[in-house]
C-alpha cells in the first residue's frame, strides 16, 4: 500500500568523463555500462544527469516528473526560496531540486576548474544556478592530493601567460587529503580533484563548470577538452588562500546512532549519521515539513521499515534515499553510514 510522504531509493545517471576509473561498479554496485564510470549523479533533477525513482508506487519515473507533480515533497523553505530565487533555474514547481549529490571516482586528475556565483549565472548563463559545493571524502590514496585555490596572489594576465606556456601549476595550492576529510568550495574558488580519490559531493544543482587547465589531455577522439579561460578569470577568486583546516567535529550519541555535523551554508546542511543497531533496536527517523532530506549510504547495509513494519526497504553502501518533506516515520535498522542532506 503506497504511503503518500514515504521514502524510496534513487538511481542515478552516469558519466563517463576521461579521468573516472572502475571503483562505482565495482566498490558500489552501480551496474552502469560506462567504461570509465567517472560520476554518478545519486539525486539530481538537472536534465543533464536525472536520478529515476528505484523503490514504491513511483518506481521508473524521474525524480523531476515526482517533485513537479508534488511540489509539496520539498517542504516549505524551497517554496520560499524559489519565490527569493525567481531569477535562477531552481523551480519546484518545474520538478526543480535546489541541489545536487553525486559519488565521483578520480582515478586520474580532474581538470583545474572554477565555478561561478549565482549572480554571474544569473547574467551570463540565462539564468542558471551558480555552484558552490562541499566534498565528503570517501577514500583516498597515499599520496593523494586536491587543488584549493592559490599559493600567492596573482593577477589574470600573470595566470593566462601560464596556461600558455603550461606553467600554471607552480601557482597552485595542493593539499594532501585523507578518507573522511570535508572541504567546502565556494563559487569562486579555483580547484580540482586529485587522483586516487574517491567522493561524495554535495552542490548547488548547477552544472556550469569554467575550465582553467588540463593537463594538455585529449579524449578518446584525440580532441584536447575546451578551456573556458575568459569566463572562469572572471570568476575566480585570485587572490591567495588559506590552506583548508579539517574543522572541528563533535560526534553526539543516543541510543543506536550518533551524528556530526559536517557543514552548513545557505544552501545545504550536511551531518554524517552512523546507525548501529542491536538485533532488537531501531533507530527512528522523520523529515519535518521544512525541507525534504536526503540519506546518502557511504558504508554498510540495513533495512528501513514503515508502516506498522509491514514495507520494508533494503539499502546497501552506494544507496540514495529520497526522504519527503513532512515524511511518514520510518525505522532504521542496520551498520550504516549516511550522509544525512538537507535543503
Amino acid at each position: 500500500m503506497y504511503m503518500e510522504n514515504e521514502p524510496f531509493l534513487l538511481r542515478p545517471s552516469g558519466k563517463d568523463y576521461l579521468w573516472g576509473g572502475t571503483r562505482l561498479n565495482d566498490e558500489f554496485a552501480k551496474n552502469i555500462d560506462m567504461s570509465p564510470l567517472a560520476e554518478t549523479w545519486e539525486c539530481s533533477t538537472h536534465p543533464d544527469g536525472p536520478s529515476y525513482v528505484a523503490s514504491g508506487a513511483l518506481e521508473g519515473m524521474t525524480l523531476t516528473e515526482v517533485l513537479k507533480a508534488r511540489p509539496y515533497f520539498l517542504g516549505s523553505h524551497a517554496l520560499d526560496n524559489c519565490t527569493l530565487r525567481s531569477h535562477s533555474a531552481f523551480c519546484p514547481w518545474d520538478g526543480q531540486l535546489p541541489i545536487l549529490i553525486k559519488f565521483i571516482d578520480a582515478k586520474k586528475d580532474l581538470s583545474v576548474q572554477v565555478h561561478p556565483t549565482d549572480q554571474y549565472a544569473k547574467e551570463h548563463e540565462n539564468g542558471q544556478l551558480g555552484k558552490t559545493e562541499m566534498w565528503y571524502v570517501l577514500d583516498a590514496a597515499k599520496d593523494a592530493k586536491i587543488v584549493y585555490g592559490l599559493k600567492h596572489d596573482c593577477d589574470a594576465q600573470a595566470i593566462r601567460q601560464a596556461i600558455s606556456d603550461g606553467t600554471v601549476e607552480k601557482y597552485l595550492q595542493k593539499v594532501p587529503v585523507i578518507k573522511d576529510d570535508l572541504f567546502f568550495i565556494e563559487a569562486g574558488t579555483i580547484h580540482a580533484i586529485g587522483a586516487g580519490t574517491l567522493i561524495a559531493e554535495i552542490q548547488e544543482n548547477s552544472n556550469l563548470t569554467y575550465r582553467l587547465y588540463d593537463y594538455d589531455r585529449t579524449d578518446k577522439n584525440g580532441q584536447k577538452r575546451s578551456l573556458h579561460i575568459d569566463k572562469a578569470l572572471a570568476v575566480a577568486n585570485l587572490n591567495s588562500s588559506m590552506e583548508p583546516k579539517q574543522p572541528l567535529r563533535v560526534l553526539k550519541y543516543r541510543q543506536g546512532t550518533a551524528s556530526e555535523l559536517l557543514c552548513r551554508c545557505k544552501y545545504f546542511e550536511v551531518h554524517r549519521m552512523i546507525v548501529n543497531t542491536e538485533r532488537r533496536q531501531i533507530v527512528q527517523y522523520q523529515s519535518d515539513d521544512v525541507s525534504f532530506r536526503i540519506l546518502l549510504c557511504v558504508g554498510g547495509c540495513g533495512t528501513i521499515s514503515y508502516g506498522n513494519d509491514k514495507c520494508d526497504l533494503k539499502f546497501y553502501k552506494g544507496d540514495c534515499l529520497f526522504v519527503p518533506a513532512n515524511s511518514i516515520k520510518f525505522n532504521i535498522h542496520g551498520q550504516a553510514q549516511f550522509l544525512d542532506v538537507k535543503g
